[in-house]
């Protein structure tokens, strides 16, 4: 299988030493050489890598990448054979999956998605209203309603629903990459032209990456593809306390004012 899954890092990191796995180089546009192919070459978005995040790798991998399969991780990301508890980095490593990993799950699955993330206490939408612009969510679905109207009932059910697939990371085939990828940026560009960002602080300022993730799960129910769940492995320390912490001041702090 000619799988290549891209490894989206600004900045120079560890690399699993398998060649399944593509080093990119993401808001590589007017930045130093890292050493890794660089999302600024060919047909590409670099430019924008502040407000769509890892998007700009995706975007140059769906007009300039060549495979059978592609996927995404992070620099600090990876599907692993299994959840691990520990800070140990080593044997962190030694979890992520590899080629023979991929194409064995490719024979039997469509794509390859992360384990979902619940809120437990909070829908998608909820959850998005909190921690980020309602406005810009909220336009987006009236885009789809006006684009891709088929996907208004699937994008009103996910987005009610508590759990969800994120950190944008799968793997898939390619022609079914490129048809998301045209459904996917057709919605983003236009929700550019229509939302005003200029205020927006560093963090706010990447609501297209955050978009993405809502829009990616919408696009992928309404395929009924074959789903493989596994788990990811963060190769740094989580801090969970701090992020439990951060939503719940969103979500109640936040609601009160």
């Amino acid at each position: 299988m000619d799988i290549k899954i891209l490894v989206a890092t600004h900045k120079q990191y560890w690399m699993p030493d398998d060649n399944v796995y593509l080093p990119i180089h993401v808001g590589r546009e007017g930045k130093a050489d890292l050493g890794y192919v660089g999302d600024n070459t060919g047909d590409n978005i670099s430019a924008k890598n502040a407000n769509y995040c890892e998007l700009t790798g995706l975007y140059w991998a769906w007009k300039n990448l060549k495979c059978d399969y592609v996927g995404l991780c992070h620099y600090r990301r990876y599907f692993a054979s299994k959840n691990l508890h520990t800070s140990n980095a080593e044997k962190k490593k030694e979890a992520i999956l590899y080629r023979k990993d991929y194409e064995k799950l490719l024979q039997e699955y469509d794509v390859i998605l992360p384990e979902k993330r619940n809120y437990y206490i909070e829908t998608v939408r909820s959850q998005y209203e909190h921690a980020h612009n309602k406005r810009d969510l909220d336009e987006a679905e009236k885009i789809i309603a006006e684009f891709y109207p088929e996907y208004s009932e699937t994008f009103t059910k996910v987005i009610g629903r508590t759990k969800l697939h994120i950190l944008n990371m799968f793997v898939i085939k390619k022609v079914l990459f490129d048809e998301y990828c045209s459904w996917l940026f057709t919605i983003l560009f236009e929700l550019e032209k229509r939302i005003d960002i200029s205020s927006y602080n560093q963090y706010e300022a990447r609501v297209f990456g955050f978009i993405s993730e809502r829009l990616f799960n919408v696009w992928l129910e309404k395929q009924q593809l074959r789903v493989k769940e596994v788990p990811v492995i963060n190769l740094e320390k989580v801090y969970w306390v701090r992020k439990i912490c951060k939503f719940l001041i969103r979500k109640y702090i936040l609601e009160i004012r």
